[in-house]
This record gives C-alpha cells, sequence and structure tokens, in this order.
C-alpha cells in the first residue's frame, strides 16, 4: 500500500522559504485527499530584551500574521483544497512545530522551508528546521525548490 499522508503541518513565518513549502504542501495534500494545518509562532523570547515593551507590538505582529495566512488559506481554497485551517502561537517554535503540534493534530507530515540563516546565527541561536527534523515523531520534508523541483534564487528585497 501506498504511504498517504492525511494531516500536513506547514509552519508559516512569511519567508520565501515557508511560501515555496506552503506552495508544495498544497500539491501534497490534494493528491493525498489531506488537510493542511498552517501554524505562524510568534516567539516570545524576542520580546524579552526589549526594555520599552509595549502590548500594542505583539498586536502589531499578530496582525500581520492573521494577514499572512489568510492569504495562504486563501491560495489554497482558490486551487481546490478544502480542508485547511490555520493557528497563530505565542512561545518557541522548535517546540510547538517538532512536538506539541504533531500530538495535537496528529500530523503524519511536516513540509518545512529550509533555513535562511547564515552559519553564524545557527551556530548561535539554532536553527528550527534543523532541530524539527532532528525530533519530530513524524515524517519531515524540507523544501528547497520550487514546483518544478528547481532551485530558485531567493528575492532580494
Amino acid at each position: 500500500m501506498l504511504q498517504q499522508y492525511k494531516n500536513i503541518l506547514v509552519p508559516i513565518d512569511g519567508s520565501f522559504e515557508a511560501e515555496l513549502a506552503f506552495k508544495k504542501a498544497v500539491e501534497v495534500a490534494k493528491r493525498n485527499k489531506a488537510a493542511i494545518h498552517l501554524v505562524h509562532v510568534i516567539d516570545t523570547r524576542a520580546f524579552q530584551n526589549v526594555s520599552s515593551f509595549d502590548s500594542t507590538m505583539v498586536e502589531q505582529i499578530t496582525e500581520k500574521a492573521k494577514e499572512t495566512v489568510k492569504s495562504y488559506v486563501k491560495t489554497a481554497k482558490e486551487a481546490g483544497l478544502e480542508d485547511i485551517d490555520y493557528s497563530i502561537e505565542y512561545g518557541a517554535p522548535k517546540a510547538i512545530i517538532a512536538t506539541d503540534f504533531p500530538k495535537k493534530l496528529g500530523v503524519d507530515l511536516i513540509m518545512i522551508g529550509a533555513t535562511g540563516l547564515n552559519a553564524m546565527e545557527r551556530l548561535l541561536i539554532g536553527s528550527v528546521t534543523e532541530y524539527v527534523t532532528r525530533t519530530a515523531a513524524c515524517d519531515v520534508l524540507v523544501v528547497r525548490t520550487d514546483l518544478d523541483n528547481k532551485t530558485i534564487k531567493k528575492p532580494r528585497k
């Protein structure tokens, strides 16, 4: 019997790499008649050292995250995918993506964008993608290419 995925988790952070993972996940979900669960994790540790912490900052980040994930949901539905939902979470992205959500939702595949961090940043803070591939109990697919499996350069800003 062929492996068939039923619940696909796609972490979304607004990055180019996450968008590639999302696009591939839509196609995998359509072929497998699977559900996609989008998750955007707002890393609350980023606010620990902000001396002028203001709740409006978190609200602005949350609103931007909602806009992003809602646009992904719309795109997926326009592509013919019916079973898609999203969640915006607060905390440590590594644990939420690798452990918490897969257990909570019965995830059998995580499709995640390749890291965009440079070597020094990975050394100091670690890569979420690297952590997820090492610790998740389900299959993890790290997306590095477009829908035609061609490596594409990240657009310059």
